[in-house]
């Protein structure tokens, strides 16, 4: 079993990786954050997050309950509980978190034997042309990805590995051999 963390910009589809890697691998598990956001439509509690209060986020914090966490927007907690280890350990299979650059620091200072892959697009183009055909976000927070992608894209060098993807299948089968790999080495 390892951990195994993806992180990159917005738009270079980490998302519709993670989902191709655990249609076509069961060894593979996703972790599902915890979160003081209410619930969005059709987001089930325990499935597409853990919704807690902000109370029992804190206590989570203060118990020492989390992997990671951090404040996004000012306002919601985000996190990952340490006990996604446990679950992960207990089904024998490698568990995914698909988290944000700080995140993917606090993991890989607390647990330096996660491996902590980056994703990129293939150019910057591509990737402001991926954010604004998904249609989800405004000019200005397009603008606001976009300026973070940079800090992010600076710092791909903190990874284990790097990945392009250029291709979603042949990107997430090189992830499932880079774990693949890695747990043989261990």
């Amino acid at each position: 079993m390892s951990l195994i963390v993806i992180a990159g910009p917005a738009g270079v589809g980490k998302g519709s990786l993670v989902s191709w890697i655990l249609e076509h691998d069961h060894r593979f598990l996703l972790s599902v954050s915890a979160t003081t956001r209410a619930p969005r439509p059709g987001e089930i509690d325990g499935v597409h997050y853990q919704f807690v209060s902000k109370a029992d986020f804190e206590s989570m914090i203060t118990n020492d309950q989390l992997l990671e966490w951090a404040v996004v927007h000012g306002t919601h907690y985000y996190g990952t509980l340490i006990s996604e280890l446990a679950r992960a350990e207990a089904n024998d299979q490698h568990l995914l978190l698909e988290i944000d650059l700080q995140g993917a620091r606090q993991v890989k200072k607390r647990l330096p034997e996660a491996i902590s892959i980056f994703v990129s697009a293939p150019s910057f183009e591509i990737l402001e042309s991926r954010l604004r055909n998904r249609e989800t976000e405004t000019d200005a927070e397009i603008q606001t990805r976009l300026e973070t992608a940079k800090a992010e894209l600076a710092a791909a060098h903190e990874f284990d590995f790097r990945v392009i993807n250029d291709d979603l299948a042949l990107t997430g089968q090189k992830i499932i051999e880079i774990a693949t790999h890695q747990e043989r080495e261990t």
